[in-house]
């Protein structure tokens, strides 16, 4: 149930990014006005309330992830523990390359 609940969360993280952008394509001034409205206290607690529920979204869908696909090596079930280490690991590979886009 918590699991679904947090889609909630993930679709307004979604439409804060997509505000984010928007904003940003109108130019400086109504970028500094996005600013200024994230920065509130009740949007910053909102926004780490959808972080929780994003984190709690994404440790569930990679613990299902095995159950729903089957990967097959020579002939052999890869363990669900391998699959799970993959997700991670190319999760933190894609984190450190956005990571680099944006501090470089």
């Amino acid at each position: 149930m918590l699991r679904e609940l947090s889609s909630i969360f993930i679709a307004r993280f979604v439409v804060y990014l997509l505000l984010l952008v928007y904003a940003v394509g109108r130019g400086e001034a109504a970028y500094q006005r996005f600013l200024d409205w994230a920065a509130s206290p009740w949007v910053t607690a909102l926004n780490v309330v959808a972080l929780v529920f994003v984190l709690v979204h994404t440790v569930t869908w990679f613990a299902l992830t095995p159950q729903a696909m089957a990967v097959r090596m020579g002939g052999r079930r890869v363990p669900a523990s391998q699959i799970i280490a993959g997700q991670y690991a190319g999760l933190v590979l894609v984190s450190g390359f956005v990571f680099w886009l944006v501090t470089r």
